[in-house]
């Protein structure tokens, strides 16, 4: 059996373990630090991201907003560094509806994010335009609004987004949102960190060694055959494989998988602007079918719940500058706890579905109803806890630490978390929102009662 040491082993090589290994490494000085993957760096599902990033979420309490704009403040700090690589926007994230109740329920949301921290809100009703609103295409990054803007005139509306349906009646613009190059960030980070110092083993963690409660070192299958690694420090960043890995030594994590899906198409025709924000519409919808096509899904029980009321939540957004045609849409309709397999089906019947629901907020979208360009699908596992919050911290093995629950914001909370994560590790200061994402949380009777009447997770 080979052996080698290390100060921190790190199992995942996803975006939580990559960003784990750059802030350690690169903005803490350590050396000698290993990641464990037998899986090509950020291929399971970092890869498969819907790439953006918001400061827009709920409450109870300041914990995510807190957590987002930092991790936001050292995505920009990236970007500076290394512009080429991010391909950020500040496009923000556009939430529409036709529901006078779930308008009210957006305002009240605003209010509540904007309380927390996101920023300033301005709210715009009258008929006439209104000059103080700064339409993404005039700003970049580092000169964009923060907060939101609220229209609640439909004719301000269809000024400011002609694309959107006519019966929308409330939007809100939340500025300090866009995406990014996720997949290049991320290897711009494990470039970086292996330049550092990093190691990067191809591998599969078999077992974790503890000597008297405490870590003190893990063994791999790699190709090459059995590696024990001396070490007294464990990240368990894998990813939809986390609660495996800490089933190794006795803990459970409170987690569940869901598969989303992502399709993208070609929208030739240039329906949606390149400068349109990334657009989530809020209310329940009806698939679009021609009074034929509904009659004959009707007919079946197997089709039937395609004639039905759908899901709420629908989003889309452009991908790519310049000449670009992408179109990226997604649509969780059907999302129940599942667990982790690979390879995982991809229901054929999606990519229509999903640009069906988009079209029924997005009209100009109908002209593919009748051939729908080719699609591509990709998607993952969502590893989320209950109320959507991440679990960044020790767990309770002297020696293990966990970067995880992070599934469906892998992307945009990977630099906040492991500067959060790398505080742990390293016994420095914790900003104040740590406690918040802890794993012992769930061990306070408070926080329990809180679970119960939780409310909005801010999962999109």
């Amino acid at each position: 059996m080979s052996q080698m040491t290390a100060d921190v082993v790190i199992c995942g090589a996803g975006i939580a373990g990559v960003s784990t290994a750059y802030e350690l490494v690169v903005r803490h000085g350590l050396r000698n630090v290993v990641i464990i993957d037998p899986l090509p760096p950020l291929t399971l599902t970092s890869d498969k991201s819907f790439e953006g990033y918001r400061n827009w979420w709920p409450g109870p309490d300041d914990a995510m907003v807190s957590l987002m704009n930092r991790s936001i403040d050292l995505l920009e700090k990236l970007l500076q560094e290394a512009p080429g690589r991010l391909h950020m926007n500040r496009s923000g994230y556009l939430f529409a509806t036709a529901d006078p109740e779930k308008a009210g329920q957006l305002i009240a949301n605003a209010e509540e994010s904007t309380k927390l921290g996101a920023g300033p809100l301005r709210i715009y009703q009258g008929e006439g335009s209104d000059p103080d609103y700064i339409p993404a295409k005039a700003h970049d990054v580092f000169d964009a609004p923060t907060g939101a803007d609220i229209f609640l005139s439909q004719k301000l509306i269809r000024e400011h987004f002609p694309f959107l349906t006519d019966r929308a009646i409330a939007t809100v613009h939340a500025r300090r949102c866009g995406w990014f190059g996720a997949q290049q960030f991320g290897m711009y980070m494990l470039e970086q960190a292996r330049e550092h110092g990093a190691n990067l083993v191809e591998g599969s963690v078999d077992e974790i060694l503890l000597e008297k409660g405490h870590v003190c070192g893990v063994k791999v299958s790699t190709p090459g055959g059995p590696l024990m690694i001396s070490t007294p420090k464990f990240v368990n960043a894998a990813g939809p494989m986390q609660a495996d890995i800490a089933r190794k030594i006795g803990v459970e994590l409170p987690v569940f998988h869901e598969l989303h899906i992502k399709v993208t198409i070609n929208d030739h025709k240039r329906v949606v602007p390149r400068d349109m924000p990334l657009l989530i519409w809020q209310d329940p919808i009806y698939l679009p079918w021609t009074d034929e096509e509904r009659e004959m899904l009707a007919e079946s029980d197997e089709t039937r719940w395609l004639t039905e009321e759908m899901p709420a939540g629908v989003h889309g957004r452009p991908e790519g500058a310049g000449d670009s045609d992408t179109l990226l849409m997604q649509y969780g309709y059907h999302t129940p706890p599942v667990e982790a397999k690979y390879p995982f089906d991809l229901a054929s019947d999606h990519p229509e579905i999903a640009l069906r629901g988009l079209s029924a907020v997005i009209p100009g979208l109908s002209v593919y109803l009748d051939q729908i360009p080719k699609p591509f699908m990709d998607g993952g596992y969502y590893t989320r806890t209950r109320e959507n919050r991440p679990l960044i911290g020790p767990l309770p093995v002297e020696g293990a630490y966990i970067f995880g629950g992070i599934g469906g914001f892998g992307m945009q909370v990977a630099c906040g978390g492991a500067e959060l994560l790398a505080t742990h590790v390293t016994a420095s200061t914790h900003p104040h929102y740590a406690p918040a994402f802890r794993l012992e949380r769930y061990e306070n009777a408070d926080y329990q009662r809180l679970l119960a009447h939780w409310g909005a997770t801010g999962q999109i």
